[in-house]
C-alpha cells in the first residue's frame, strides 16, 4: 500500500507539471450571447428586436513577471521529490521483505534444531526415569533431566513465537491487510485492479 500511495503521489506531481506548463501558454476562449430587446412587449419576438454578440478573447501571460516559469520549476522539483520518495518507499519495502524472509529461514532452521533437542531431552528423561526405577541413579538425575527437557521446550516455544512474529512482519511488508477495493480509491486502472484481485 505504501508503494501504491507513493506511485499516486508521483503521478499527481507529474500532473502538476502539466498544469504549470499550460499556464505558460495563452488562454483562448470563444463566447457568445443572444437575446431580445424591445420597448413594446408586442414586438419583443420580432426579428428587429433580436440581438446577439460573438466574441473571441485571448489572454496571454505576458505580465506574469516569471511567476509561471517559477511555478513550472517548482512543479518539476516537486516531481523529482516524489520520484525520490517513491524509490525510497520501494527500496524500504523490498528490504523489509528480504529481512523477514531471511529471518524466517534462520528461525525455521533454529526451530527444527530445537525440536531435535527437545526430542533428545525427552528420551533422556525417559531413560533417567527408567534408571531411577531400576535403582541405578538417584532422583537428582531425574530432576536434572526434567529441567533440561523443560528448558528445551521453553526455547522451542520462544522460537515458535519469534517465527510467528516474523511471519506477521513478512505479511505486513508484503502489504498484508490490504485488499483490492482500496485500489479504486487510489485511482489504479481497472485492468490492474483485476490482475490484483486474481
Amino acid at each position: 500500500p505504501d508503494i501504491a500511495i507513493a506511485e499516486r503521489e508521483t503521478a499527481a506531481a507529474n500532473a502538476r507539471i502539466g498544469v504549470a506548463r499550460a499556464a505558460l501558454y495563452p488562454s483562448i476562449s470563444l463566447g457568445g450571447s443572444g437575446g431580445f430587446d424591445s420597448q413594446a412587449i408586442g414586438s419583443l419576438l420580432n426579428a428587429p428586436s433580436l440581438f446577439w454578440s460573438l466574441g473571441l478573447s485571448a489572454l496571454e501571460p505576458v505580465i506574469a513577471g516569471g511567476r509561471n516559469r517559477a511555478q513550472l520549476d517548482f512543479a518539476k522539483a516537486g516531481y523529482q521529490e516524489a520520484v525520490a520518495n517513491y524509490r525510497e518507499v520501494a527500496l524500504t519495502a523490498f528490504q523489509q521483505v528480504e529481512d523477514a524472509l531471511s529471518g524466517l529461514t534462520t528461525l525455521s532452521a533454529a526451530y527444527e534444531s530445537q525440536q531435535r533437542a527437545v526430542a533428545a531431552a525427552e528420551r533422556a528423561l525417559q531413560l533417567a526415569n527408567a534408571r531411577y526405577s531400576g535403582g541405578l541413579v538417584t532422583y537428582l538425575d531425574v530432576i536434572t533431566a526434567e529441567e533440561q527437557a523443560l528448558s528445551n521446550e521453553r526455547e522451542q516455544t520462544q522460537l515458535l513465537g519469534q517465527r510467528m512474529t516474523t511471519s506477521v512482519l513478512l505479511v505486513k511488508a508484503l502489504g498484508g491487510g490490504w485488499d483490492s477495493s482500496s485500489l479504486s480509491a487510489a485511482g489504479i486502472k481497472p485492468s490492474l485492479r483485476q490482475a490484483v484481485q486474481q
